[in-house]
């Protein structure tokens, strides 16, 4: 069955988002493959910051998501993977969402979004680096048209997997 995408509108993050991505991480289950419970606000002050720079430098940032009455519930967008391990040096997208919003659309409707705002600032391909146990990120891969290019292990010694998409 093909639902219609519900509305969502990603802006370059503020300094008030921090508080409200840190507020809406906060569920243990959103932070199930990200290290398993809430980061402290500190952490998205830094984050916010720096998508603020991405986003001026690059033209692409991990943009803060925003439902049909402009309530923060997420972010998603793309950044450069700089970690020394997996595909180091490519333009990753990503997404998180507040618990409450699940299973709604959200997601699939801005990581579209994203796609083709990275693929106006000149970003030939993307990857997503997914967790192999979060079969909800991997389904918005496939929605993506996002292919497995590569099984990896991280130093957490989590079994991740490398989506890929020419754009």
């Amino acid at each position: 069955m093909n639902r219609a995408l519900p509305v969502v509108r990603l802006r370059v993050p503020t300094d008030e988002d921090a508080v409200a991505w840190h507020r809406a991480f906060a569920h243990p289950d959103v932070m199930e493959f990200h290290g398993g419970k809430a980061a402290e606000l500190f952490v998205y002050e830094e984050l916010t910051a720096r998508q603020r720079r991405h986003d001026a430098e690059r033209g692409y940032c991990l943009w803060t998501m925003l439902d049909e009455s402009g309530q923060v519930i997420g972010f998603t967008g793309a950044q450069p993977w700089e970690r020394e391990w997996g595909p180091t040096g490519e333009v990753e997208i990503g997404w998180r969402l507040a618990r409450e919003h699940w299973g709604k659309g959200y997601v699939t409707a801005a990581a579209r979004m994203t796609l083709e705002r990275v693929r106006a600032a000149g970003v030939p391909s993307v990857v997503a680096m997914v967790d192999a146990r979060n079969e909800r990120s991997i389904a918005v891969t496939r929605r993506l048209g996002m292919r497995l290019a590569q099984v990896f292990t991280t130093p957490r010694k989590d079994v991740g997997h490398c989506y890929r998409l020419t754009l």
